[in-house]
């Protein structure tokens, strides 16, 4: 499988942070890949140290519990604890990341320096990563709902990427009306401009 169709088209996901808090964006991005439709064609691994279940799914207190291969982590995790993660998931063999979780270029220094680290991990284990701070990945023919959206767009011919997360949520909005119909929708974050060669 190529590399970057594990963003779209993956045999597995893990979430790393997911919650069993409602008002958390880890709650949010497991009840997405399960009434997205993608629970029922690939494998959901929530990834919380203190849960044994989120959402009727067994939990793991790490990636490197799961036995099977995963091809897609989505992290939503405070920022100190980031770097580790995307390590962690470099370490489990994982080719592609989303991290939605913020706070690095846009927080000042120390978050560039973070996120400098995520880069430097990503060029480490060849991890292609989407984000940071990001609204997530949509594919709406796989399906996959990869996001912490409202819910998942109809289907349509056209695809949306954005840097922005304002317009982002906005073209999200005008789809979940049912005035747009999307196949696929990418929310890009801060995207780093040093990882020309592993995006």
């Amino acid at each position: 499988m190529p590399k970057i169709d594990t963003f779209f088209n993956p045999r597995s996901v893990a979430v790393i942070g997911a919650s069993t808090h409602p008002d958390k964006l880890g709650f949010a991005v497991v009840k997405n890949l399960i009434e997205g439709g993608y629970a029922r064609i690939g494998k959901v691994y929530p990834i919380n140290p203190t849960a044994s279940e989120i959402l009727g799914f067994q939990a793991y207190p790490s990636v490197t519990d799961v036995t099977d291969n995963i091809d897609l982590a989505v992290i939503v995790i405070p920022y100190p604890l980031v770097p580790d993660a995307l390590r962690t998931c470099g370490k489990k063999g994982i080719p592609s990341a989303i991290v939605i979780s913020a706070g690095f270029r846009e927080a000042g220094q120390e978050g560039l320096e973070r996120e400098l680290e995520l880069v430097q991990i990503c060029h480490e284990y060849q991890l292609r990563l989407i984000g940071p701070n990001c609204l997530g990945v949509i594919d709406s023919f796989t399906p996959l709902n990869a996001s912490f959206a409202a819910g998942t767009p109809p289907s349509g011919p056209m695809a949306f990427m954005s840097q922005s997360g304002a317009l982002g949520t906005a073209v999200l909005d005008i789809a979940l009306a049912g005035r747009l119909g999307l196949s696929k929708f990418v929310s890009l974050g801060i995207k780093p401009m040093f990882l020309k060669s592993t995006c």
